[in-house]
């Protein structure tokens, strides 16, 4: 384990005798070799307690795991660029967030998908399908357009919750749409660079020396190659590296900032990035009283997916996880929040963390000096 930095003001908001149990946790787990490596990112208050943990890779000699080590973040995109970027596009007026899609995107009317609003897609209730099919064959926007606006959906939308990258596809193509730029770019002018997030990008290669940047996977075949830079989701590589579902690569310092952002009402150093309505949007029950997940208009907050909420994370925290193996949870009532930066599918993708996930949320809590949980663990979200 390397890597081991934090800051202690005073009077002391975290408990630094819990931090051995979230090392022994991820330890445990890179032990086991379900993950090769992983950075941890504890915050509140100003007071951190950050590590790095394990290695790029199983492989001898391979290098070790550092806080500036750069993670592919997967659907971490969809909250950290795709969602406030939409939200953008509605503070400058150029997006009504209850309109329906085919306002902005007219090829995808038309099967069921006329009702299906740019809300309903962000809180992912629009009813469309999980995925894209990966057979027959295909490559580029083009395509993925296509076929994103050709699925149909199998519940009314506005009446179920299922998570679905398509709604995000569909999102990153809304942003190129209206702002006339690249989701890539948009977020890189509008998010990343405001927020001083350095190293966030998609497509890191060749602006990032590969070194830098955790491998997630070696995919076989006639000419095996190693992914390390480029991204891991498939259907987002056929994009070419930029969509909305997946593809931004990012550190523990960034997303630190950004949790930072949300937590101050959308402004970080004196730069406003988003408005306080739309951080309310992103991270309160956005989703429908007839719908039992609650989700934001991006953020998690209740549904199947919130194990990284522990055991004493109130119902109202919120946040994300991505499929390489990432978290940020933020909890607004102790005003808290954590990351989890990994590579748990290396080398071939099997490996699986999530009990990981709920134990580092329970731990995080516990870590937190002086704050009752108890009287808030069942509380109603926020409205």
């Amino acid at each position: 384990m390397a890597g081991c930095a934090w800051n202690r003001p005073h009077p002391a908001t975290l408990d630094f005798a819990r931090f051995a149990r979230i090392d022994a946790a991820i330890g445990g787990v890179i032990a086991e070799r379900r993950m090769p490596g992983a950075v941890f990112h504890l915050e509140r208050a100003g007071m951190a307690y950050q590590k790095a943990y394990g290695n790029h890779s199983y492989e001898a000699g391979a290098a070790a795991v550092t806080p500036a080590t750069v993670f592919d973040a997967a659907s971490l995109t969809k909250v950290v660029a795709t969602a406030p970027s939409v939200m953008l596009l509605a503070e400058d007026g150029r997006v009504d967030l209850d309109a329906p899609l085919v306002r902005y995107l007219p090829e995808c009317a038309g099967q069921g998908r006329d009702p299906i609003t740019v809300r309903h897609l962000l809180t992912h209730t629009s009813g469309l399908p999980a995925g894209l099919p990966a057979t027959p064959a295909w490559h580029g926007l083009t395509r993925a357009l296509a076929l994103a606006c050709s699925r149909t959906p199998t519940d009314a939308p506005g009446t179920a919750f299922r998570y679905s990258d398509v709604n995000y596809i569909l999102l990153g193509e809304l942003v190129r749409r209206v702002s006339g730029q690249p989701l890539d770019r948009f977020a890189d002018e509008r998010i990343f660079a405001p927020l001083g997030m350095r190293d966030s990008r998609f497509v890191p290669l060749p602006a990032m020396a590969p070194a830098r940047i955790a491998p997630t996977q070696r995919l076989p075949g006639e000419a095996p190659r190693l992914l390390q830079g480029e991204v891991h989701d498939p259907t987002a590589r056929r994009m070419d590296g930029v969509a909305g579902s997946a593809g931004m690569f990012t550190t523990a310092r960034d997303l630190a900032r950004f949790a930072r952002m949300l937590l101050a009402g959308g402004e970080l150093d004196g730069v406003r990035v988003l408005s306080r309505d739309s951080v309310r949007l992103m991270t309160t029950a956005q989703s429908g009283p007839a719908i039992v997940a609650q989700r934001g208009m991006g953020m998690d907050i209740d549904s199947p997916f919130a194990r990284p909420r522990g055991t004493l994370f109130p119902v109202g925290s919120y946040g994300h996880t991505g499929f390489t193996g990432c978290i940020l949870w933020i909890d607004p009532a102790s005003g808290t929040f954590y990351v989890l930066l990994s590579n748990r599918v290396y080398p071939d993708g099997q490996n699986n963390i999530l009990d990981l996930y709920a134990t580092l949320g329970t731990l995080a809590a516990e870590a937190v000096a002086g704050f009752d949980f108890a009287a808030l663990r069942n509380a109603k979200a926020p409205e």
